[in-house]
């Protein structure tokens, strides 16, 4: 890979760049709400990013270092409640996309942000759903960033937080959750996509990466699309937002 850029840049350009010009997303704060700000400020000028705290069409002038960092107040469009957010926003329907993260995803798109090993005596304890589940539940796309490691990449994660596709497509169907699923995850290697049946397959590899190296990291056997991309190099233009404009002391980039 590239020197040039980190695996944190990468993965942030990358997320970016999934986002479209309109979108309403729920962010949180970290490598999601760097990947918002810099899409609004490159293809995407009419994102609105809605936070959990209460905050819609936030407009930072700094980067946040929390959902509760009043920086997000000044200039958004609106301030209310956490309920508000979650019952006349997100069950609504009106969040287009719904940004995720957690210590193990698995085949089917499953995350747990919970607890390594048994839920009664767990070797780590993790710190929970937060808002995750509903968003994973409710979110009309969602978007999963974590880096590519094996241990981050079980068949079948240890405790199930947040709803990926259950144990397939025709699972999430019959649970009746509204919103479609994680429909990628973007990690350092490359790009993960469900097939026809929620089973999450390898679309796209970063520059300088190769299959074997994402099947070494992937708990599963996993599958490759027969029409497999490659995703574009980090611009000039990205990696300068990201680093002069965005996160300038290296909060999360480092």
């Amino acid at each position: 890979m590239d020197k040039s850029y980190t695996s944190a840049e990468l993965m942030t350009i990358n997320a970016a760049r999934l986002l479209r010009d309109g979108d309403v997303v729920f962010v949180g704060v970290g490598l999601p709400n760097l990947a918002c700000n810099l899409a609004r400020r490159t293809h995407a000028p009419q994102l609105v990013m809605i936070y959990e705290a209460g905050v819609i069409g936030a407009q930072p002038a700094r980067l946040p270092l929390s959902i509760g960092d009043p920086t997000l107040v000044s200039g958004a469009l609106s301030v209310c409640s956490m309920y508000d957010i979650f019952s006349f926003y997100l069950q609504r329907g009106n969040i287009d996309v719904g940004f995720l993260g957690g210590a193990q995803i698995d085949r089917f798109g499953n995350i747990n942000a919970t607890v390594i090993g048994d839920y009664q005596q767990p070797k780590v304890r993790l710190p929970g759903s937060g808002g995750s589940m509903e968003i994973a539940a409710w979110a009309n796309r969602c978007y999963i960033m974590t880096p590519h490691q094996k241990r981050r990449f079980p068949e079948q994660v240890d405790f199930r937080t947040s709803a990926g596709f259950l144990g397939g497509l025709a699972q999430r169907k019959a649970a009746n959750l509204p919103g479609q699923g994680p429909l990628a995850v973007v990690t350092n290697l490359g790009l993960l996509e469900p097939d026809e049946n929620g089973e999450l397959i390898l679309t796209a590899l970063h520059p300088d990466i190769d299959v074997e190296q994402v099947r070494e990291n992937t708990g599963w056997t996993l599958k490759v699309a027969h029409q497999l991309e490659f995703t574009q190099p980090p611009t000039r233009e990205e990696l300068n937002i990201l680093r002069e404009d965005l996160d300038p002391d290296g909060i999360y980039l480092k």
